[in-house]
């Protein structure tokens, strides 16, 4: 079948076995590697990506689900002039990330969260399910919510150190 993607922001136009996977798509297709594959059942949050702006595992939708859909993969996240989201900044000054393998599915859960709600950072339930979208074996999650909060303060005006 042949599908229409909007991916961060490009137009692409793939053909596509009706059983394949979006990240396979993403990954094989496009070449967007970030998307990172885990545990290919939904529960690791590795493979996280922003599908009409709202998170979902790339690994259980079907390509053929997003045809004419927004897709946003984490190349998508810092501006067009490479300058860094406030997530990617945030995460490297609160040392949240040490392989690396979970990142950009928490930093997309992350950017879906604060573009939904711009006082996350004043909501420690709703930070705790960001944190707790996704599995990571290196960190713990401490290092990641204070990177959340961190990013939410900065998007709105309030920058400083996570407590």
């Amino acid at each position: 079948m042949k599908i229409t993607l909007n991916v961060n922001g490009a137009g692409h136009f793939v053909d596509v076995e009706p059983r394949r996977l979006l990240a396979d798509v993403l990954r094989d297709d496009l070449g967007l590697t970030g998307t990172h594959l885990g545990c290919e059942h939904g529960v690791c949050g590795a493979c996280t990506v922003l599908m009409g702006g709202r998170p979902v595992r790339s690994c259980l939708v079907l390509a053929v689900q997003c045809d004419g859909s927004s897709v946003r993969t984490v190349e998508g996240l810092a501006e067009p002039d490479g300058e860094p989201h406030p997530l990617q900044r945030a995460f490297s000054a609160e040392h949240a990330l040490q392989c690396g393998f979970c990142t950009p599915g928490f930093l997309m859960a992350a950017a879906g969260a604060l573009e939904a709600d711009p006082g996350l950072a004043d909501d420690p339930e709703a930070i705790a399910g960001v944190v707790g979208s996704g599995i990571c074996r290196c960190t713990g999650y401490e290092p990641i919510r204070r990177a959340v909060v961190r990013a939410a303060r900065e998007q709105r005006g309030t920058a400083g150190r996570a407590p």
